[in-house]
Formats: structure tokens, sequence, C-alpha cells
């Protein structure tokens, strides 16, 4: 197993290419099953969660080859309809295989999912609107046994909280539904409005793109077609927290700004230099870490300030020159960052759901030897190791790879010393 090592205090300087979005590529794939053919998708990223995906879909009778950042699917072969526990049990994503299944089967078995220990994440919504459009979903032995004999029927679904991969499920189900389905509540992350492009390029008849309220008109069958992966907004954030933490100045390339307001604007209260344009953003930073000024937030859905890239702000403020209260309402356990940047010298106390962050008015982290705990634990970490003094030794970060591309190669881009080691 191999860990990541940081020598840090450099200032990040340069510029950064962003990769395809992983929580857009996963659906995306996913999308794949609903139609036979030859599919192309663009701008893939190279993840330990695509690669997941990939063996699954192999599982289920799909082939595919990548050439660069393309990946061509073959949905002809399909013939199996159960996704096994051993696929599952990495990644949460994997339940997005169910819409799909059930759309052109009519049948699928998959694995409760498994990921990052953040929180319960339940399925609930995704059957609970399965269960709307007429299919029978079953929880038995670990495993989510749903079937309907013939098409489903379209119909009405409402979700009491916006779930992001609940409504892209109950998508990809409903575009091959009798009728007309329609979502209310539904989630509005960019992510969403990329995997409906894809749809639509397929065939499918859907109204309401970027809204909370989605319309569905079932087709009668799908094509293949080719996509494009929308960029990375939560890596593009990630380097953008990581220079203005390190007082750097850098370009971050190849992104959409506008998918990142929330973050943005805090990085500006927070005192960072941020200047965009239509692909890319600069970050300058202030020119001493005491004029790192607090800044409060609290998750919420898109637009809201995004629940992944809270852990990334927390080591930020913990530099910070005061008091900054960081509200988590997306999930219940996402402060399991918290203790590991406790050891490198941050001022952070957890109350529930609020962790209030006194940072250290300029002082600098300390390296220590910390243990990543979820994939955007894993980013925070980083973050504080670079600025931090000293040596920071990260373990497990096969968390880390599941969601960033060539992260050692980037950060060694913009002048940062960082390498792996086996454990």
């Amino acid at each position: 197993m191999e860990k990541l090592v940081i020598e840090g205090g450099k200032q990040l300087f340069g510029e950064v290419n962003i990769s395809g979005a992983k929580n857009a590529a996963l659906p995306l794939i996913a999308a794949c099953l609903l139609a036979p053919g030859v599919h192309v998708l663009h701008n893939v990223p190279e993840l330990r969660d695509t690669k997941t995906i990939l063996r699954l879909l192999e599982s289920l009778g799909l082939t595919w080859e990548r050439e660069g950042d393309t990946l061509k699917i073959d949905g002809t072969g399909l013939r199996h309809s159960e996704a096994s526990y051993d696929l599952v049990k990495t990644m949460r994503a994997s339940v997005l295989v169910l819409g799909p299944l059930l759309a052109r089967l009519g049948r699928a078995k998959v694995s409760l999912p498994g990921g990052c220990a953040i929180g319960a994440r339940p399925i609930n919504f995704h059957l609970m609107g399965f269960e709307q459009l007429g299919v029978t979903c079953d929880i038995k032995n670990g495993y989510v046994d749903a079937r309907i004999d013939g098409r489903m029927q379209g119909s009405t679904v409402y979700f009491d909280i916006p779930s992001v991969t609940g409504t892209e499920n109950l998508l990809m189900a409903a575009v091959l539904a009798k009728g007309t389905t329609i979502i209310k509540n539904a989630a509005k992350e960019p992510e969403i409005g990329n995997l409906i492009d894809m749809l639509i390029a397929m065939g499918a008849d859907i109204e309401g793109r970027d809204s909370d309220r989605l319309t569905i008109h079932g087709v009668e069958k799908l094509t293949a077609a080719e996509s494009r992966i929308i960029p990375d907004r939560i890596e593009a954030g990630t380097y953008a927290i990581a220079v203005g933490a390190t007082g750097g100045d850098a370009v971050i390339k190849n992104c959409n700004p506008s998918h990142l307001p929330s973050l943005l604007e805090k990085l500006r209260l927070a005192g960072i230099g941020v200047d965009i344009s239509e692909k890319s953003i600069r970050i300058t930073s202030p020119e001493n870490k005491k004029s790192i000024q607090p800044v409060d937030i609290t998750t919420m859905p898109y637009p809201g300030y995004p629940t992944d890239l809270q852990a990334q702000f927390m080591a930020l403020m913990s530099m910070s020159n005061g008091l900054s209260v960081i509200n988590e309402t997306i999930f219940e356990n996402r402060f399991m960052h918290v203790a590991e940047l406790q050891r490198m010298g941050a001022s952070i106390k957890v109350d529930g759901r609020i962790a209030m962050v006194k940072g250290l008015g300029g002082n600098r982290l300390t390296g220590a030897q910390v243990m990543a705990t979820d994939l955007r634990a894993s980013s925070s970490l980083v973050i504080a190791g670079l600025a931090a003094t000293g040596r920071t030794d990260i373990s497990r970060i096969y968390h880390l790879e599941r969601g960033y591309e060539d992260m050692v190669g980037k950060l060694t881009g913009l002048g940062a010393t960082v390498w792996k080691e086996n454990e």
C-alpha cells in the first residue's frame, strides 16, 4: 500500500489543467447500458472509480476500449443484470446501474453500495422513485432486487431532499418508460445537466435542464451517442484552495468557473484574489497568511457551497486570523478529517454537524503522519501538508486516487515537493 509524502512550505505557482469530472463520468458511463451500439465519451478521467464502474459494465456483458481520455463503450452485449458485492462495495456510484438495467432489461440485482464512510447516504429515494414507476423493489441478503414486467409507467416523483444520484437514476429509468415522468425537487448539479445532454443525444425527450423540475417523456428506444464529460469542479476548487493556502499564484485551466459560484465568493471573502475567464481561474494570495480572513460556510445543494469542498476549506480556515464556523448539512459524518488536521496543529472543535475553526493567525501547521479517511478528507490533508512546515505522510491514499487524476504530477508541476512511497 502506498502513502503520499509532502515536504511542505512551498508556494504553488504556474498552471494546472483540470480533468473530466468524476461525478459526471460515472453516470454517463452507466448510461451506456441504455442502448446497444458504440457510445463515445471524451474527457474521461483515469481514476479508481472510473476503472471500477468499467469493470462493473464488463461483468454485465459490455466491452470497452480507451485511447487517451476517450472511451468507446459497446452496449450491445448486455446480458446480465446482477452487480456483485465485490465490485459495488468500493464505490457508492455503482448503484447508478439500477436505473439503466431496469429500463433495458426490466430487472436488476445490485449489491447495496459502499464507498466513503461519510454518512448513511441511503438509497431510499432511488427505490421510492422506481416504485412510483411500477417497479417492485426488495432488499434481501445485502442486495436490491428490483424487477418489472414490461416497461415502466411514467409517474410523478417528489424528493423530500434533492438527491444527485437519485435524480440521475430516475432520469435513466424514466427515459424508456411509457408516458411522462415528472421529478419534483430534483437536484440541479452541473453533472446532472451533463447526463441530460447525453440522454438527449441518445434520443431521450427531457425538459427542465438546470431546474428542480424535470419532465421526461418516455421513448420507445435509444441509440448510442457521443458525449463529453464536463470539467471537474471539485478538482478545480481543491487546487484553487491549495494555491490560496500556500500563498501562491496559479491559473486553474480547462475548468468552468460558473460551476463554482459559492466557493469563489468565499475565497474572495477570505482575502484571496480570484480572476475568472471563460475556462480558467487565476488565484492570487495575500502577501502573508495573516491576511487570510475567517469565513463561515454552510454546505448546501447546488448552487450552494458544495459538501465535497468542505474539508478543503476547513484546512484553509485553520490558517486564518480568526474564528470561522463550518456547518455540514449534507452528510452527518463528514468531519473525520478534523482529528487528522488537529495532529498537524489545527485548532478545531466539533459540536454535532458544526465545526468551529480557530485560525492560527498566520502561523504554520506542522507536518505529521496522518491517515486519509475518505476521498475529500484526503485532499484536505494534502492542502494542509502543502502549507505546513516539515514533512507530512498521508496513508491510505487509495481514497485520493478515487477522485483525483495524477495529483502528484499536477502538484509537482506547480512546484510542490510531493511523491509516493510504499508504506
